[in-house]
């Protein structure tokens, strides 16, 4: 792991133990190249004070360990649930989930769905996921949906 972290550095910065690296170079990561959630990913490890979402060792490491095969599905779905909370308020809101499934559809006018399909979508969600029916998911919530989803 710390091969890779370090590959992403400059030279000159290899040797230092607190190096950070930036979240540009985090984003060319195969794993997260594609990924329509890269940016949401870099900041939610990041612990960076300057809020520019760059990396330390121990970030990176959370990073990976949390999306290894080994991760129990609690540590899986808590960081899921923080990656989909665009605002950082602690529940996925109408607004949340309409940019989460923006970035699962792509932003592109040709696969962005119409205001009604994205009310209806959002109104599913929550029907089905919105325990104590007070307009949003909560991590509880999030952890019951997906406790029923043997593929997550």
């Amino acid at each position: 792991a710390y091969k890779r972290f370090s590959e992403l550095l400059p030279r000159e910065e290899r040797e230092n133990l607190y190096a950070r690296v930036p979240k540009s170079q985090i984003l060319t990561l195969p794993e997260l190249r594609a990924n329509p959630f890269q940016h949401r990913i870099c900041h939610v490890f990041s612990t960076s004070e300057d809020g520019d979402d760059s990396m330390s060792f121990e970030d990176f490491l959370d990073m990976l360990s949390v999306f290894s095969d080994s991760a129990t599905s609690d540590i899986k779905s808590h960081y899921a649930f923080r990656i989909f909370d665009f605002d950082d308020d602690g529940t996925l809101d109408r607004k949340d989930l309409e940019k989460l499934v923006n970035c699962l559809t792509g932003q592109g006018e040709e696969s962005r769905l119409s205001t009604a399909e994205m009310e209806q979508l959002i109104q599913n969600i929550l029907e089905e996921s919105d325990i104590d029916k007070d307009g949003t998911i909560n991590l509880s919530e999030f952890q019951h949906v997906i406790s029923r989803s043997p593929d997550f």
